[in-house]
């Protein structure tokens, strides 16, 4: 027989009911961050033999281990990253983030929920728009479950590396790639007819490695700190919608410093206030403290059965 799962605490039910009231208006986005990929993996296995996606401590130690860092402190991605791409070039370095993140693995729950939700949302009169999605992360299983769930979306993908670094690419449903050299005059996006995801780390492009886009250097992050001003960076109906929403943080932590300063600029110019959740298994003090400062509450709680309990409410709705 399966283990029975222990019941939500008052304060967990209570969040899941309004967290799914406001997502059925559409006024929840979703950040999802490395850690979703650890969500129904075994206990105690790693990427390379589980054929699934790192986090981003297993993907340091995995390049490190690769290109000889040498340093016992082989946890830092960031670190890490900049080693290899000082050492070899930044072509071998995207070669092999290339080949770790194009392997065949299935999305998640979680993909398959949030493709789910914007079909929902689709026939939802309550709901003025369709959602936004943010993600950190290299990989596209999201991409992919929302075309498994046949749910048109537009994809923003930042520019890393090259002559548009500091930009974001359009990739509307049709296919093509638009790049958005003017924001404050870009209209190539509505969310009253689809939903959007937002990649602001990059992307694999499993059609053209030409476009391949990895934010993971020190020489990355700086760039991206530079240009990381939200109004300048994405279109105005895109960051009204950050600034008019609740945040659902997934898979985070605080150890990615450049969320922070993304999230920092975003906060500082919202004029009104609007609640947020993390979902993080034991967190530390520091990330306790910051998140109660942005008045964004924590739940210590595994991601797979907050998945599943959130799937069985909207299910349920």
């Amino acid at each position: 027989m399966p283990k029975k799962q222990p019941q939500l605490d008052g304060s967990l039910e209570r969040h899941l009911t309004i967290l799914t009231k406001q997502i059925s208006g559409g006024k929840v986005i979703p950040f999802l961050g490395a850690g979703v990929n650890l969500a129904g993996r075994p206990p105690g296995t790693s990427f390379e033999c589980t054929k699934t996606l790192p986090s981003g401590t297993e993907l340091a130690s995995y390049l490190a281990k690769t290109f000889g860092y040498p340093s016992i402190e082989a946890e830092n991605l960031t670190r890490v990253s900049q080693y290899v791409a000082v050492m070899t070039g930044s072509g071998p370095l995207y070669d092999e983030l290339r080949s770790v993140f194009k392997i065949e693995c299935n999305p998640s729950p979680l993909h398959h929920l949030l493709a789910a939700l914007s079909t929902r949302l689709r026939g939802n009169d309550r709901a003025p728009d369709h959602q936004l999605i943010v993600t950190t992360n290299y990989d596209d299983l999201l991409e992919r479950a929302f075309e498994a769930e046949d749910q048109p979306f537009y994809l923003l993908i930042y520019i890393a590396d090259g002559e548009n670094a500091g930009r974001f690419l359009h990739r509307p449903p049709d296919g093509s790639i638009l790049l958005i050299e003017k924001p404050n005059e870009y209209r190539g996006l509505d969310f009253k007819r689809r939903p959007a995801i937002l990649k602001i780390h990059g992307t694999l492009d499993r059609t053209d490695s030409e476009r391949d886009s990895f934010v993971i250097t020190e020489d990355h992050y700086i760039n991206y700190l530079a240009h990381v001003g939200t109004s300048s960076m994405l279109p105005p109906n895109v960051i009204n919608k950050l600034r008019r929403s609740n945040f659902l943080f997934l898979g985070y932590s605080l150890r990615d410093w450049n969320l922070r300063v993304f999230l920092h600029r975003i906060w500082g110019e919202q004029k009104l206030t609007y609640n947020s959740w993390a979902i993080q298994r034991n967190p530390n003090e520091i990330e306790k403290k910051f998140w109660e400062k942005r008045n964004v509450e924590i739940y210590n709680i595994d991601l797979e059965r907050y998945v599943a309990e959130l799937a069985r409410r909207v299910g349920n709705q």
